[in-house]
């Protein structure tokens, strides 16, 4: 009986938290994901392959955009994203090169050079027939908590396209974004180099246990670790734009939509929390969007340019 109720406390408990909720219906992809009119055309590039010294015995690809509006002699805002692959397909569910040329013509975002990466492969090359698969080393990179992938990213690709560009140093003007396992590498990106990377776009984020798999490096955290260390440790200067949909993916290493509901509550606990002590700031700045998606990258994608333009807004 005691534990027939206990079950009956925590299934309302749970549905009154989801009943809460302000839950987005009918997302759809947006004008901005379409060629415009009159709007300038700028280059992808690419894919390119790169053979990280930091992570080791992994190859990848990455493509860049650079918009029509970009001048060498001026330093251009920076937009990395995980996926490279998924997040360049003209015909795919992200579109983020052609969200980037039309968010800068309207004057919503800077002129900004989008880096889109895609994981590593435990190759010498990188497989010609890989298509639209992950490489076998992305669990490795994406889902891992210790600061390896946020060296790559900084002390690799960001030198390696600032030969040919002139990037922006400022950590405001950096962003980094992803959708499932890339949104939680992007999050740690951000989380360990704030004075590098302070926007963050999360879709359907893997903030969950995802650790072990066969023939991988052993994860020894996962992100469900983030909230408790979101409480505890000392607030980063990071803005996060948050993505989850109510039927995202719940299997033996968590329920993916309560786990983004702990980021947004941790996070909101950390600002109340230095509000009461009276600390200085900074505060995390976040703003949640609910969706009745699944875990795909149809409602991150088709978010990513709200995202983007409330990531750059100077309202905070």
């Amino acid at each position: 009986m005691k534990t027939t109720l206990l079950f009956l406390f925590s299934f309302f408990t749970v549905f009154g938290l989801f009943a809460q909720l302000e839950i987005r219906t009918g997302v759809e992809l947006t004008p901005a994901h379409f060629p415009q009119e009159g709007v300038p055309k700028g280059e992808l590039l690419g894919p390119y392959e790169f053979h990280s010294k930091i992570i080791e015995g992994t190859v990848r690809q990455y493509w860049l955009f650079v918009p029509a509006q970009y001048e060498a002699s001026k330093p251009a805002s920076v937009l990395v994203f995980q996926d490279g692959f998924r997040a360049t397909n003209p015909a795919g569910a992200i579109r983020a090169p052609q969200v980037l040329e039309n968010l800068i013509a309207s004057g919503d975002i800077p002129v900004t050079i989008g880096i889109f990466i895609s994981p590593g492969n435990r190759s010498t090359s990188y497989p010609s027939d890989l298509g639209s698969s992950n490489p076998d080393n992305r669990a490795a990179e994406y889902d891992a908590m210790d600061d390896r992938y946020a060296r790559f990213v900084i002390e690799e690709m960001l030198p390696l396209v600032g030969q040919k560009y002139n990037l922006t140093t400022d950590p405001d003007q950096r962003a980094i974004g992803g959708s499932s396992s890339g949104a939680i590498a992007a999050f740690t990106v951000g989380w360990h180099y704030p004075d590098f990377f302070r926007k963050v776009y999360s879709g359907i984020g893997s903030y969950v246990s995802i650790g072990f798999r066969p023939n991988e490096t052993p994860i020894k955290l996962g992100g469900q670790d983030y909230p408790a260390l979101i409480r505890r440790e000392a607030i980063r200067p990071m803005r996060i734009f948050i993505q989850d949909g109510s039927h995202d993916l719940s299997n033996e290493w968590g329920n993916w939509f309560l786990a983004n509901q702990q980021m947004v509550s941790a996070m909101e606990y950390a600002n109340l929390n230095a509000d009461k002590k009276n600390l200085p700031a900074p505060r995390y700045e976040f703003t949640a969007v609910w969706t009745d998606g699944e875990h795909s990258d149809k409602h991150p994608g088709a978010l990513l340019p709200e995202g983007l333009k409330w990531l750059w807004s100077p309202d905070k």
